[in-house]
C-alpha cells in the first residue's frame, strides 16, 4: 500500500531498493471475462519497496474505494506523492468483457515495478490486480495473467442496489443490465477481512428475486480474469 501524507498506507517490501534502469514500455491489458467490466483501470511503474496492495493484509482506505466503487483517485494521488509513473483509466471508462486496452510507448523512469488494479463489475469489492510486478530490463514481450481479489472490506451479497461508497453495501451496478432484481443476498457478513483470492459470483437464474442479482449463466467467472501483455522496448 503506497504511502500519502494523510493516509498511512506503507508496505515496505525490501530493505534495500533494487537499481533500475529507464524502461519504455507497451502495456496491453485484456479483459479475459465473458460477463465482468473493469472500471478504470489504474497502471502505476513505481519503486520496488513500495506496494498498492498484498494479499493477507487488510486493504487501505484507497484500495477500499477502489473496490467498493472503481474510484481510482485516492490510489493515484498516492502513486504521484511516492515518484511513480502512473496512467490512470487508458481505456476511458470501462473496459467490456472479451475487449482490451493499450499503454503505449510509457517512459516509466528510473521506476522497476508494475501494478495494475481496476474494480471488477458487477461485484461487491473484487478487482482485478498485479502486484509489483518486476518489469524486465531486457527487451521482448512478457505475457503475465493477472487473478481477481476480495478487498475484504464488505459481504458478498450480490445485491445491486446502486451502492459504492466505501461501507456502503451492495453492488454499485451492473453494466449489462443483463441481472435480476429484488435478491435476498448470498451471505450477510464478510468472514476474511484482509485481501485475498475473490471466490468468484454465485448468482442464479431468477429475474425477480432468489438469493443474487447476479445471472449464474453470465456473471460467474474463475481466475485469472485478466491478460497483461508488456513488451520492453
Amino acid at each position: 500500500m503506497l504511502k500519502s501524507t494523510s493516509t498511512i498506507a506503507a508496505l515496505m517490501m525490501s530493505a534495500t531498493p533494487l537499481l533500475a534502469s529507464a524502461q519504455v514500455i507497451d502495456v496491453k491489458i485484456t479483459n479475459l471475462t465473458q460477463g465482468i467490466y473493469f472500471t478504470p483501470i489504474l497502471a502505476t511503474a513505481h519503486s520496488p519497496e513500495y506496494s498498492l496492495f498484498q494479499a493477507g493484509q487488510m486493504a487501505s482506505p484507497e484500495l477500499q474505494a477502489m473496490a467498493e466503487g472503481g474510484d481510482i483517485s485516492g490510489l493515484v494521488a498516492i502513486a504521484d506523492s511516492i515518484g511513480a509513473s502512473s496512467r490512470a483509466n487508458p481505456a476511458e471508462g470501462l473496459l467490456a468483457p472479451a475487449s482490451y486496452t493499450m499503454v503505449s510507448d510509457w517512459d516509466t523512469g528510473d521506476n522497476s515495478t508494475l501494478t495494475v488494479v481496476a474494480m471488477l463489475l458487477p461485484t461487491n469489492d473484487g478487482f482485478v490486480g498485479l502486484n509489483s510486478w518486476t518489469i524486465p530490463e531486457q527487451a521482448g514481450t512478457y505475457t503475465v495473467y493477472l487473478n481477481g481479489y476480495d478487498a475484504g472490506t464488505e459481504a458478498n451479497d450480490e445485491i445491486v442496489n446502486g451502492g459504492g461508497m466505501p461501507g456502503a453495501p451492495g453492488i454499485p451496478a451492473n453494466p449489462a443490465g443483463n441481472g435480476g432484481m429484488g435478491a435476498t443476498g448470498v451471505i450477510a457478513e464478510e468472514v476474511n477481512s484482509m485481501i485475498h483470492i475473490h471466490p468468484g459470483n454465485v448468482g442464479d437464474s431468477d429475474p425477480e428475486g432468489g438469493i443474487s442479482d447476479l445471472d449464474s449463466r453470465i456473471h460467474r467467472w474463475l481466475n485469472p480474469v485478466a491478460k497483461l501483455t508488456v513488451t520492453v522496448k
